[in-house]
């Protein structure tokens, strides 16, 4: 029986383990979700290619492009509103550089190549002299290379989709700009996850740098206790105790045991009991380490995930729904709501009208009747994934007795995804439809464009004029 049971002290799950769940979920759903289609369309696309927005599997033209500054909002302000409320958690356990980082350390490194000893020491580098090291890195770095290979794929398919992607790979000679971009993804992603490792996380992002302003009492983090561990830094006489007998000798209930197992086990290389520090990526594996060595003593882990507030200055429980967590999640819920409203409105068709230079068209029939013509030029864009039959209707205001016809087109017309069709439309009325003696009557005009084959759901309408000339026109037109 184990030391922990012994004392009755139940290990929980290390955070670690808890990390790789997470890992392995954002990764599945990651290289999922660009294949999962709706009705031909994707959860997320953006399609410089075909000029295309896909968000929930609803297709969006790039006219309509303003729901991504929304997208982006929710974004920044969820890792921000995260921050405040777990520091960087995003960066420990789902930013891509860290996950990638454990896949190539902890998976092919030491679990598959045994390059490095122990998960748990990752100060310690390979011995490179070693020839049998130097052919372990080399069949790391090349087993690195093609996943990064699939990750820059994967990234590609949200702006170029899995089924035009592989077609496109099939003739590369019409697309170096695609074969580049995934050979250049690739490439930096050998560099910095091989070579630069968790300096990029240090030097690079600037992330790290926001988090200072982010932070306040409250916000929970990596955190060791000085008031049961004791001070292993002495700022006053800039000195660090590397031996608990040396620590008890100023701070005799002092219960670190200056194991460092806590030091040595940390990614980006710094001392936890430092306290904060900007390289701190929250992925508590400094907490794991020293939940190991405390449980094996009986005793809870000296560094924990909580705050300032609750570890440090000892004022009480961490307040997690603070009014600037519920400020952010207030602009959090504000932006999705007008997010889902803007794309619940989306137009399944695009309709500019422009109506030409010459007024109207006026000639009288054989019957006595006077024909009134307008003339329009109708821009239209098909923005669903699949051709459609289209027409149009004019709708008059109540007061307006009389009707108005399309002369032009005469029968419906169809129109193809992602092409704008251009069509001029001439619209007729035989009516008298006002009676001016000194002016043209300018009468507002609704048109209706629909699909023959959807008229109730891929409709549009849209505000336009129609000239009427004076009396003394229609009396003396020939």
């Amino acid at each position: 029986m184990s030391a922990e049971k012994k004392k009755g002290i139940k290990i929980p799950t290390p955070w670690r383990v808890k990390r790789y769940y997470l890992y392995a979920f954002v990764t599945v759903v990651a290289l999922v979700l660009p294949w999962i289609t709706v009705n031909g369309n994707h959860f997320f696309l953006l399609s410089f290619d075909k000029l295309k927005l896909h968000l929930a599997f609803v297709q969006f033209d790039m006219q309509e492009l303003y729901l991504m500054p929304f997208l982006l909002m929710i974004m920044f302000l969820g890792i921000f509103g995260m921050t405040v409320m777990g520091g960087r958690v995003f960066c420990g356990w789902v930013c891509p550089q860290t996950t990638f980082r454990v896949i190539y350390r902890d998976l092919i490194e030491t679990k598959l190549l045994k390059l490095r000893k122990r998960i748990k020491n990752k100060q310690q580098e390979p011995d490179m002299s070693k020839p049998e090291n130097k052919v372990k890195k080399a069949i790391a770095i090349l087993l690195w290379t093609v996943l990064a290979l699939i990750a820059a794929a994967d990234f590609l398919w949200y702006f170029v989709p899995p089924e035009d992607f592989f077609a496109y790979l099939s003739n590369p000679t019409e697309h170096w700009t695609l074969i580049g971009s995934v050979i250049g993804i690739a490439a930096f992603l050998i560099y910095d996850i091989v070579f630069l490792q968790e300096n990029f996380c240090i030097y690079v992002c600037p992330y790290s740098r926001v988090q200072s302003v982010l932070y306040d009492e409250h916000t929970v983090m990596a955190l060791y206790n000085p008031h049961r561990g004791g001070h292993i830094y002495d700022e006053h006489k800039h000195k660090q105790f590397t031996k608990q007998k040396d620590l008890q000798a100023v701070e005799p209930n002092a219960e670190c045991t200056a194991c460092e197992s806590c030091v040595t086990v940390c990614p980006t290389h710094i001392d936890i009991r430092k306290g904060l520090q900007l390289e701190c990526i929250n992925c508590l594996e400094c907490v794991d380490a020293c939940t190991t060595v405390m449980g094996k003593l009986g005793k809870p882990s000296l560094v924990t995930w909580s705050s300032d507030y609750e570890i440090i200055d000892q004022k009480g429980k961490t307040r997690y729904f603070r009014p600037k967590v519920l400020a952010y999640i207030a602009l959090l819920v504000g932006l999705a709501v007008i997010l889902g409203m803007m794309g619940s409105t989306k137009e399944h068709m695009l309709l500019n009208i422009n109506k030409e230079n010459r007024l109207y068209a006026v000639k009288k029939m054989p019957d006595g009747r006077v024909r009134v013509d307008n003339a329009y030029e109708f821009l239209l864009q098909n923005t669903e994934s699949q051709k459609h039959k289209y027409y149009f209707e004019v709708i008059l205001p109540k007061d307006i007795n009389g009707t108005i016809e399309i002369a032009k087109p005469s029968r419906a017309f169809t129109a193809v995804p992602g092409i704008k069709k251009k069509k001029i439309v001439v619209l007729r009325t035989y009516d008298m439809l006002a009676n001016d003696n000194r002016h043209d009557t300018i009468i507002p005009i609704t048109i209706r464009a629909y699909a023959l084959d959807h008229e109730d759901t891929i409709v549009v309408f849209r505000k336009s004029t129609f000239t009427f000339p004076r009396a003394d026109i229609i009396k003396n037109a020939k």
